[in-house]
């Protein structure tokens, strides 16, 4: 659990939007050499570990998105402010006053805050009742800048990627609370996976192949997967809301999001393995969710699929979770991978 929970926090505390994963990328791949094992790089972004299984007839797919939301300049306004466009789908209000960081294609950065374009209330009677929509959002550069040249001379330019600030806590009673929970606690799942093949030297009951991808957020992640994967187990962020079984606590088991029904036989092992284990899980339907495993479907790829992840509240907003769903989460995907 420590581990897992270091390797989370070092990677909440790299920007990675989608599209921008460079450095998370390069860290995962310099964690995975010190672990023991050798990944490789896919050309759209994303790496892939391929782990010896005790069965090599069979080759089973693990999945987890390191990219996460953000946003990119799309306009540079008169004002020496910036117009931004999203980048993944979420709530403008979750992002209003938040701080962020602006990536030049240079490789200089700028500190900023995203704002309305009505940000006060001593000053605009509509503040209160602005609707939150991505036309009303800016970022104000920290910077002495009051015109489009005066923003142009620091070298940001349209295309430019915006990073929010995490704003991570780790408690000492186990809370989690963070921005970009949804993935990078998957990915810290798979880590601990690793971590306990190489420390325990269990081997697999199949081929192992575990994929970390980088475009999760704008929907085309595990589009494409290695053809010898028969089965592919998705670790993403059980959702928490009305309707819903799932704790911060629990693993939840996705029986069916918005690309329809996962896998029968899928998941029917995962509850059954959650029950032998003896688990905190819960099982939960997700219509406006979508998933590495959705991606993979959708691009043609003859698998089965599920998917299952840490219970995470508050998603795409201010996400929080507990060490106990990553715990449960990863002896999970543990007798998974042990017993598929």
């Amino acid at each position: 659990m420590d581990y897992m929970v270091g390797q989370l926090e070092a990677l909440l505390s790299i920007p990675s939007p989608s599209g921008f994963c460079r450095d998370a990328l390069r860290v995962l791949n310099a964690e995975l050499g010190q672990l023991g094992f050798t990944a490789e790089s896919l050309a759209k972004g994303g790496l892939i570990i391929t782990v010896p299984g005790a069965d090599p007839a069979k080759t089973v797919g693990v999945s987890a998105h390191v990219d996460t939301l953000g946003a990119m300049v799309r306009s540079i306004k008169s004002s020496g402010t910036l117009r931004m466009t999203s980048v993944g789908g979420y709530m403008m209000g979750s992002i209003e006053n938040e701080y962020c960081t602006i990536h030049t294609r240079s490789g200089k950065t700028y500190s900023g805050t995203i704002l309305t374009t009505k940000p006060s209330v001593h000053v605009y009677p509509e503040a209160r009742e602005l609707k939150r929509e991505e036309a009303v959002m800016e970022v104000r550069i920290d910077e002495d800048v009051a015109s489009k040249e005066d923003v142009e001379q620091l070298g940001i330019g349209v295309g430019d990627f915006v990073s929010f600030d995490p704003r991570t806590k780790v408690l000492p009673n186990g809370w989690i609370k963070s921005r970009h929970l949804d993935n990078k606690a998957g990915v810290a799942v798979i880590l601990g996976l690793l971590e306990w093949l190489n420390r325990t030297k269990t081997v697999p009951a199949y081929t192992l192949k575990l994929i970390i991808t980088a475009y999760e957020e704008v929907g085309h992640g595990a589009a494409y997967i290695p053809s010898d994967i028969s089965e592919l187990l998705a670790i993403d962020m059980g959702a928490i809301g009305d309707d819903l079984q799932c704790t911060e606590k629990d693993v939840s088991i996705c029986a069916k999001d918005s690309s329809g029904p996962y896998d029968y036989d899928m998941v029917s092992c995962l509850i059954e393995l959650a029950k032998r284990e003896s688990l905190s899980y819960a099982v939960d339907i997700y219509p406006q969710y979508g998933s590495d495993a959705s991606a993979a479907l959708r691009g043609g790829n003859n698998i089965r699929a599920a998917l299952i992840g840490p219970g995470v509240h508050a998603s795409h907003a201010m996400e929080r979770t507990h060490r106990d769903a990553l715990h449960q989460t990863a002896a999970l995907l543990a007798a998974y991978v042990t017993a598929v």
